[in-house]
């Protein structure tokens, strides 16, 4: 398999990755930014220019502040906010003094975040604002956090914007007791001078929520050369400069929003035009306005901007590579023509397979060769298998069997769970829990979850945990989740429920739909909801969710 893995690597393409700056960790890229580009721009948020210098010095005082509280190496400090530049400068802060970055998704709501604060052990929690009430609500649950640091998105916005901007960037700053103020705490406090000593391969810097093969979420620790790995392997594969302009509007919570807004940049020293979300004027003015050349996207932003009125008028000649992820849609070649056809010649393809436990981008698509309806081919030092579901034993090429993995990348394990780490991690291969296969020419074929995870949206929604908050409702007894196809969402969530006795006939679906909406994150809540009078299981009382698809 190794051999048909190379079989289709670029010619343009070294064999052998070499890091621009060496084995560091990527808050030292930064400082290295800083000091050898100091007024080169590194991120532009609404027209407000930060340059490398400016980041540095943000990032050393926000640092100070963090040790000063008492955050050292190993704890966990969670970043609860939009895209913002305060998400970046948080996230390599906490590097900086050794600890780790929990990214945790603005749309979740009390009840999720109590379980994943509790879960990740999180110390403290760097967070927009408005968002404020949420965390105060439940903090007293919180045996593990000590203290919280709000941000208001205008400490970083310009007095003349240069792009449309969502109505809560624009809230009036509130004046929070029980919370330090992020801007205050880096105009005062002295910065950090010395980093703390990083061993690469082994410290965590990074815990994201998945699912793994099974259950509620679990922390997937990811350490400092994952995430270095990952980024360099992506940035050498496709090719980009240090002249590249690039636009991040995916979220920056997400692994690969991560890795191509919060990583690339750093580790490239490009400049990166920064959203608070995908608006499709907002990217188009600034595709205009900053002559963005690079460009990340899931295919629903490509859509939109395709039928985007009038879109025929406007300017988006600078573009020249899309690297896109299929979420909700596909990249496919009809797609990819449109969008060449808009843009006078840009290269549309997808971007990459992974998953969180891979810290993702597992394989990229030669740009002189790409084959839509795969995910390319393996990146950098990867090992790719297809393995028999049932056996375990390895399948040749055109089989279709379990995607198993195996690259610099790899997580070291889930936080506190050892068995689900040794399900999934087996000597260093990651057992993905997708069925793929790899064709002759080692491009790789996705083809679905073993794993009951439902996308929606692009976003990773786990059964058991809606099932769980679906749970606490007064009339529910039992409750199974499965995803069902929708034509824009990719999968929407439906909710099998078997009522207590007494609320029979007294509730309605609609009813319960509404309840989960205020209790669950935008993506994640039931669309759908059918009442059942028994679900269908094991003698073991297990629920078999495929009946339920069946």
């Amino acid at each position: 398999m190794n051999e048909v893995l190379k079989k289709s690597w670029p010619k343009e393409l070294p064999d052998k990755l070499e890091y621009r700056l060496g084995e560091k960790p990527l808050h030292e890229y930064l400082l290295q930014n800083a000091k050898e580009l100091p007024d080169k721009p590194g991120y532009i948020f609404y027209g407000n220019t930060i340059a490398w210098k400016k980041l540095e010095d943000y990032m050393r005082s926000f640092a100070g502040f963090l040790k000063i509280q008492g955050i050292k190496k190993g704890d966990c400090v969670g970043l609860y906010m939009q895209n913002c530049p305060q998400y970046l400068i948080a996230h390599y802060a906490v590097q900086m003094i050794g600890a780790i970055v929990v990214p945790l998704n603005p749309m979740y709501k009390e009840s999720e975040l109590d379980y994943f604060i509790n879960e990740g052990e999180i110390k403290a929690i760097v967070l927009g604002d408005e968002l404020y009430t949420q965390v105060d609500n439940i903090k007293d649950n919180m045996s593990s956090l000590q203290f919280l640091v709000t941000t208001n998105y205008a400490d970083f916005l310009p007095e003349s914007l240069t792009l449309p901007i969502p109505d809560e960037l624009l809230s009036k700053k509130k004046d929070i007791e029980n919370a330090f103020d992020m801007k205050r705490m880096m105009d005062s406090v002295d910065p950090l001078i010395e980093t703390e000593p990083i061993d690469i391969w082994n410290d965590v810097g990074l815990m994201v929520f998945t699912s793994g093969t099974t259950g509620r979420p679990k922390a997937a620790m990811l350490t400092y050369g994952n995430a270095l790995f990952k980024t360099a392997a992506t940035v050498h594969s496709y090719r980009l400069e240090q002249e590249d302009k690039t636009l991040a509007s995916a979220p920056l919570c997400h692994i690969a929003g991560m890795v191509m807004g919060v990583n690339i940049p750093v580790y490239r020293a490009l400049s990166c035009v920064l959203l608070t979300r995908f608006d499709p004027e907002a990217a188009i003015k600034a595709i205009e306005d900053y002559k963005i050349n690079k460009l990340y996207t899931v295919a629903t932003m490509n859509a939109a901007i395709v039928n985007y009125p009038e879109i025929e008028s406007r300017d988006l000649t600078s573009l020249e590579l899309n690297f896109a992820t299929s979420f909700g849609m596909q990249v496919d070649e009809q797609l990819a023509q449109k969008w060449k056809s808009l843009t006078n010649g840009c290269v549309l393809l997808e971007a990459a397979y992974g998953l969180s436990e891979t810290h993702t981008c597992d394989t990229f698509m030669p740009i002189e060769h790409i084959k839509y309806g795969t995910c390319g081919i393996a990146t950098y030092d990867t090992k790719i298998r297809i393995v028999d579901m049932e056996t375990g034993e390895d399948l040749p090429p055109g089989e279709q069997g379990e995607i198993v993995v195996k690259n610099p990348g790899v997580f070291k394990g889930y936080l506190n769970r050892p068995d689900a780490t040794e399900e999934t991690l087996r000597d260093g291969w990651v057992f993905t829990g997708d069925i793929g296969k790899v064709d002759e020419d080692g491009y790789l074929y996705f083809n679905g979850r073993i794993k009951e995870m439902i996308k929606s949206s692009g976003f990773s929604i786990f059964p058991e945990d809606v099932e769980s908050l679906m749970s606490d409702h007064e009339a529910i007894s039992q409750v199974a989740c499965i995803g069902v196809p929708d034509a824009s969402k990719g999968e929407i969530v439906k909710a099998y429920v078997v009522l207590k006795p007494q609320y029979k006939g007294k509730i309605s679906e609609n009813e319960l739909i509404d309840w989960a909406k205020d209790k669950m994150a935008a993506y994640k809540y039931p669309r759908s909801l059918e009442f059942i009078d028994s679900l269908p299981a094991t003698s073991s009382g297990k629920v078999l969710r495929r009946l339920l698809k069946e």
